[in-house]
């Protein structure tokens, strides 16, 4: 696939083919089934509109991501450095790498985040390159 330009419609494309994968990945399907359910569509919507804030800065998104994942049961490490790669295979497929290094950017600091709220403390900084 060639690179896309950093476009709403870009990013939409990379949010449903990222959870493609994890609804399919056996270590974060489980997490996502208990947390969303059949409730996809709202989801995806939801993480459009938080990328397009981020990297485009439409401020279509309001919300606490914090507060709405520490809310969630059973997450591990190895959650996060199979979101985390999935996440960074999928940003570095799709853009260019300006664009896909500032989405990976981005997502470690959430994870960081969310680590420290569930663990105390960063346990993934990144993931392994997969080969």
């Amino acid at each position: 696939m060639s690179q896309l330009p950093l476009t709403p419609e870009s990013i939409t494309t990379l949010v449903h083919e990222f959870y493609d994968e994890v609804r399919a990945d056996p270590i974060l399907q489980p997490v996502f089934d208990a947390a969303i359910g059949d409730n996809w569509t709202p989801h995806l919507d939801r993480m459009v509109d938080f990328w397009c804030t981020v990297m485009l800065g439409s401020r279509n998104f309001q919300g606490n991501v914090f507060g709405k994942h520490m809310l969630l049961n059973g997450v591990t490490p190895e959650h996060f450095l199979r979101w985390l790669a999935l996440f960074e295979t999928s940003a570095t497929r799709l853009f260019n790498p300006a664009d896909a290094t500032e989405f990976k950017t981005v997502a470690r600091r959430i994870a960081a985040s969310l680590q420290y709220g569930f663990f105390g403390e960063v346990k993934v900084a990144q993931p392994k390159e997969q080969s």
